[in-house]
């Protein structure tokens, strides 16, 4: 303060001598030799004033310094993590989060030090959430979908089924299909965040005697999931005695032909305009795109703000436990080839599971789908490799009581970040297939930043 205040002084010295020689240097010298004797005094002033905040300087600076260094480790590239410095990352993350946790502790050390503050001591750690608490408030507030969405949701998707159920028996009376029903997670009890997509499954019925389903790892695709349905017979029951031979492709059952006539059939036929009106809400085809879909929202007129539905139509055939489903933009570019469902398998064996011992994979499934639907780094991550994730986890941990969610959790968070390390995530009940092949080099390096990160402060991903 002595130093400031005798510097002050200083300046206030100088700056009288500076004006005195201002003032008389006009009769002096002259307007011209005035003004360059003005700008020698102020260069002067300025050096003497940097000289005195030469050493405040150069301690903000080292702060400054030191605050850039740490900010660019920590907001670098994703692909330091391949580079082995994810370390570092984590010592910054680290300090950055335990300097929070240092200011708690030391203000509840200081209060219980006090006896008349030691209540407050007690209050300030029963309000500091655990990883249990924090895991299930995210849940309730954030994943979870309520009763009344769920209802409203299925009732959309019902009435439509009902509707294009009825124009193809009216129109297409003669082909031989089931009955249509809903599928997905939002029947399943598996859809978080919000109702906002469902399945309408459209089942084809093709006779046992003509048709045979050829598993992918049999067919020159070799792929486990691109299934191929052949005619058969053809010297006994030539072509035209099936109604699904006019969709034969090279004496197969073409996936890509089927949906094209859907969306003929169905798409570009039926009277949108009229069913919107007899339903109360807004239908309308989404155009332009491989697969089937609707999407559904509420009229102006309804002054309602529902969130907006859509529903994919599947064409599907099903024998046994074998589902294929017609869906070109997974098949792509084998215009045969139908893919290989085994959602319905890995839906039935996590409730199995659940069943036998009142578990919570299903929850864990849940929460993980919420965490990366809602983090854009994460969201490339479909629910295929979570549900496959908790199923090979079930294989090697035996607790799954609602006690252990946080630890579950945890495990799930570090056994992804070795998939991802390895970009491998086996199918439960197809090995040979990698549920991470679709993923680019750069969405695996920015999941797996996020979820390095996350292993020391898994809160982050619940943000």
């Amino acid at each position: 303060m002595n130093f400031q205040g005798g510097r002050r002084r200083g300046e206030d010295g100088i700056a009288v001598v500076i004006n005195f020689l201002l003032s008389n240097a006009r009769l002096v010298l002259g307007v011209g030799g005035a003004a360059m004797l003005g700008i020698a005094t102020l260069a002067v002033k300025r050096l003497i004033e940097r000289a005195g905040r030469a050493a405040e300087e150069e301690k903000v600076e080292q702060k400054m310094s030191e605050s850039w260094e740490e900010l660019s480790l920590v907001s670098s590239s994703p692909t330091l993590i391949k580079r082995g410095l994810e370390g570092v990352v984590m010592q910054h993350v680290a300090k950055a989060t335990g300097s929070k946790k240092a200011d708690l502790c030391g203000r509840s050390q200081t209060s219980s030090d006090e006896p008349k503050a030691e209540p407050k001591s007690h209050g300030v750690h029963s309000c500091v959430p655990t990883l249990q608490d924090r895991l299930l408030q995210f849940y309730h507030t954030r994943a979870a979908l309520s009763p009344s969405e769920v209802h409203r949701a299925q009732s959309r998707a019902l009435d439509i089924c009902t509707e294009i159920q009825g124009f193809l028996h009216s129109r297409l009376s003669d082909m031989p299909l089931g009955e249509m029903s809903l599928g997905g997670s939002l029947l399943d009890d598996l859809q978080v965040v919000a109702a906002d997509h469902a399945c309408l499954l459209v089942p084809l019925q093709l006779e046992a005697s003509l048709w045979r389903l050829i598993p992918g790892e049999e067919t020159l695709l070799t792929h486990p999931l691109h299934w191929m349905v052949r005619r058969v017979n053809l010297e006994y029951f030539p072509r035209g005695r099936s109604y699904w031979d006019r969709y034969l492709v090279g004496g197969y059952l073409s996936a890509e032909a089927v949906v094209n006539m859907l969306s003929k059939a169905v798409m570009e036929t039926m009277n949108w305009p009229s069913i919107s009106s007899t339903l109360d809400c807004l239908v309308r085809p989404v155009l332009g795109g491989p697969d089937l879909r609707l999407e559904i929202g509420c009229t102006k007129e309804s002054g309602l703000s529902e969130q907006t539905l859509f529903i994919s139509v599947l064409p599907l055939l099903r024998e046994g436990d074998v589902v294929l489903t017609g869906q070109p933009e997974l098949t792509a570019p084998w215009m045969n080839a139908w893919h290989l469902s085994l959602y319905p398998l890995e839906t039935r064996r996590l409730a199995q599971l659940d069943a036998a011992d009142d578990g919570c994979r299903r929850l864990t499934l849940k929460l993980l789908k919420a965490v990366c639907r809602l983090n854009p780094a994460l969201r490339p991550l479909d629910s295929a490799p979570l549900a496959n994730l908790v199923l090979h986890l079930s294989e090697r941990e035996g607790n799954w009581s609602e006690r252990s969610l946080h630890l579950r959790f945890r495990q799930c968070v570090a056994e992804l970040i070795g998939h991802l390390e390895q970009e491998t995530l086996h199918s439960y009940f197809k090995p040979t297939v990698n549920l991470l092949s679709g993923l680019t080099d750069d969405q695996v390096d920015q999941m797996g930043f996020m979820l390095y990160c996350a292993t020391s402060e898994p809160e982050i991903l619940l943000i």
